[in-house]
């Protein structure tokens, strides 16, 4: 189980991490050496004389880092979309799901995976008339930025045209993470993030998303030391690429919900996880104040027999963040996470009728606890295409009153039970 850091942010590059293993063997990760200019000059020189070596884009390091880098370029208009995205009584749609995942859903209301009827699907949630009232930003996968809707416009511009900003779900999603716990993952798509982002900004994307996850499983060693190392520097190299090229990175270190494990347990592992991330981020050069984090609520696992009140879900959650986010983030978008949708909006609810030390926003960044009614009400029918889209904005509206601690629970309608699927994949 991962033990964590309590020392500040120069640690994470200098301090060596205890790893467990099953062998027996208590080593530790070497740790990474810091490079004098000196050594670092004569690094380079060697690297360019080295016989037969190739020509990389490294090779052009020294003399691009002369010049301004996009960040600088970039900083006023990320602090200024950050702020937009966690606006008083504001969040965000989260309807990034993969190909392979939103054709799931299609097809529990028995439309077929195509790409019209997933431009269908999403045509109808970002039509929906005063969605902009509720919604600030809406995270999209990779072909629906550059599908265009119904009607032929492209669906970055229905958005715009509805005040609301599009944003871009990056990683590449979950592979096996050698050398972890059995059954650890790490997220992939760090390669050639750059250039996607470039592409993505040009194509009118203002922020991104990048979703790792760690599991809770002491029998199992879970979260292990190499897992929480990879999901924190992993996400804060995403973090930086993407605020190079003007996109205002959401960090995404979700804890899930398998397991039995109690909330005080999430509470220590989430606490540590989440510590680790910032120290990562810091370590980078992440510009704070023109990003946000996207974590999951702090609940016990599901198989725990011991359940949390919304009061204890609230409490645990912003103890959580008073104790490891920095106040120069200016918002937390929570995911939902497999909650209810009545639940997801009960907790954030909760969450900001607390007195609390943090400055953030506490807002939402909901999929399934926002789409879930809405679709089995459209049921892939053109005829019942506004009466979805009336549930969409009442759960839009149920989750904006829960920012701001107003929303009255079973006011807004909601056909969803748990929404939770173990080992849920996006």
């Amino acid at each position: 189980m991962f033990t964590g850091l309590v020392a500040g942010a120069s640690s994470f590059v200098t301090n060596p991490l205890p790893m467990k293993r099953s062998d027996g063997f208590n080593g530790h990760f070497g740790p990474v050496r810091k490079m004098n200019t000196l050594s670092l000059a004569m690094a380079e020189v060697k690297a360019v004389k080295a016989p037969g070596r190739l020509a990389i884009d490294d090779d052009a390091l020294a003399k691009n880092s002369k010049h301004p880098t996009g960040l600088d370029k970039f900083r006023t208009e990320l602090a200024t979309n950050a702020k937009k995205l966690v606006l008083p009584g504001k969040g965000l749609l989260a309807c990034d799901e993969s190909t392979g995942t939103v054709g799931k859903r299609l097809e529990s209301i028995g439309l077929e995976n195509t790409e019209e009827n997933r431009m269908k699907w999403r045509d109808l949630l970002f039509t929906t008339p005063g969605l902009g009232d509720y919604i600030s930003g809406a995270i999209l996968f990779e072909e629906t930025l550059f599908q265009n809707g119904h009607d032929g416009k492209p669906f970055v511009e229905v958005l715009n045209n509805n005040g609301i900003i599009p944003g871009i779900k990056v990683d590449k999603g979950l592979l096996p993470l050698y050398g972890g716990a059995i059954g650890e993952n790490y997220c992939s798509g760090l390669d050639g993030l750059y250039d996607r982002a470039v592409s993505y900004y040009k194509q009118g994307a203002r922020f991104c998303k990048w979703r790792t996850a760690l599991e809770i499983n002491e029998a199992k060693g879970m979260p292990s030391n190499v897992a929480v190392t990879e999901a924190a520097w992993g996400l804060a190299r995403y973090a930086r690429i993407c605020q190079e090229a003007g996109l205002v990175p959401i960090v995404e270190p979700e804890i899930l919900m398998d397991g039995e494990h109690t909330i005080e347990k999430t509470i220590e592992v989430q606490t540590q996880v989440v510590a680790e991330v910032y120290r990562a981020c810091i370590a980078n050069g992440v510009y704070l104040p023109g990003s946000l984090l996207k974590p999951s609520m702090t609940v016990p696992g599901v198989e725990c027999k011991e359940k949390a009140s919304p009061q204890e879900v609230a409490k645990a959650t912003i103890d959580v963040l008073e104790a490891s986010v920095p106040s120069k983030v200016p918002g937390v978008t929570f995911l939902s996470g497999g909650l209810a949708e009545e639940d997801a909006s009960i907790f954030l609810n909760t969450m900001n009728t607390e007195e609390r030390v943090g400055p953030w926003s506490l807002t939402f960044s909901f999929s399934r606890a926002m789409q879930s009614s809405c679709l089995k009400i459209w049921d892939g029918m053109e005829e019942n295409k506004e009466k979805a889209q009336a549930q969409l904005k009442a759960r839009a509206q149920a989750n904006s009153e829960a920012n701001l601690g107003k929303y009255k629970a079973g006011s807004q309608p909601s056909l969803s039970e748990s929404l939770y699927q173990k080992n849920y994949v996006y």
